[in-house]
């Protein structure tokens, strides 16, 4: 399976039709590209703020309220790219309403044959519990793309074994991790994160990420990071976990991804973290025990 993750540069499109344009011609390369699935980063949303005056760009709640009016078109947008991409798209998110100004940070996912699913950033940062109106999901998914169990964890959530560890229970064998940093310790946070879950559950993890600055929106105003695909770090694997990964202005990190020769590589691993992961759960070793010295 050929996955595509993007650095995607923030642009400040004058209206819907040239976000809707932007979105055909990026989409656009990574089918051309040979890409199966395409993810998008975390508060692509946000980029439609733009559309509107100075002083709605410049409130981030007013801009939340704003954008729903967009919610339809975007899903319109998106379902009929799959579909004539023959494309799995991973639409970064969406700050949807949820009631009257109350939000849940959404990833939505768009098959080729017009299905749609999606995944609810469960953890807040805290510049979002900042905002007093986002709230974390209260679901956990995972969905089957061409045969192979896939999980999305919305940027903060690759941080978090455990959500993760219940996808790859699940069957998941690729995470898809739409994400979005202003800061470079955020960035290492996140890839770091997404290193870790492919560690210890033997699974892709496919990182997009939002790239450039965009002074108008106090959310997407810098941005920093690489795109990656990460796998474990074990033989017939890449050393450093990075299978590939941007660099400067390039917009894609585009990889094959052997699903079923990861699964055997459980047979020759030097570490089989995924295997081994009931031995930390003994009894004795669910609570430490201070000693006398």
């Amino acid at each position: 399976m050929k996955v595509a993750v993007a650095k995607y540069a923030i642009q400040a499109p004058v209206d819907f039709a040239a976000f809707a344009a932007r979105q055909s011609q990026v989409l656009g390369e990574a089918a051309a590209q040979g890409a199966r699935i395409a993810v998008l980063p975390e508060y692509l949303s946000l980029e439609l703020a733009a559309t509107f005056d100075a002083a709605t760009q410049a409130d981030l709640h007013a801009s939340l309220a704003a954008i729903q009016r967009y919610r339809e078109d975007w899903l319109a947008l998106y379902a009929r790219l799959a579909r004539e991409l023959d494309l799995y798209v991973v639409a970064g998110s969406f700050l949807l309403e949820q009631g009257v100004g109350r939000y849940r940070n959404r990833s939505d996912v768009f098959t080729p044959h017009g299905a749609h699913a999606w995944q609810d950033k469960l953890q807040l940062t805290g510049f979002e519990k900042g905002l007093g109106v986002i709230d974390g999901g209260d679901a956990l998914n995972v969905f089957d793309i061409d045969g192979v169990r896939t999980g999305v964890a919305v940027c903060y959530d690759s941080e978090f074994p455990l959500p993760v560890r219940a996808q790859a229970d699940a069957g998941a064998r690729l995470l898809l991790v739409p994400s979005c940093t202003d800061t470079a310790a955020g960035a290492t946070r996140v890839r770091v994160g997404c290193l870790a879950r492919a560690l210890e559950n033997r699974m892709f993890v496919a990182q997009a990420v939002t790239a450039g600055e965009a002074a108008w929106s106090p959310a997407l105003d810098i941005n920093t990071g690489e795109a990656a695909i990460f796998a474990p770090m074990d033989r017939g694997l890449p050393e450093d976990g990075v299978v590939v990964q941007t660099t400067g202005d390039q917009e894609w990190a585009i990889a094959d991804l052997d699903v079923d020769a990861l699964d055997r590589s459980r047979a020759d691993a030097q570490v089989a973290n995924d295997r081994d992961w009931t031995g930390q759960l003994k009894p004795a070793l669910l609570r430490a025990r201070l000693q006398a010295l």
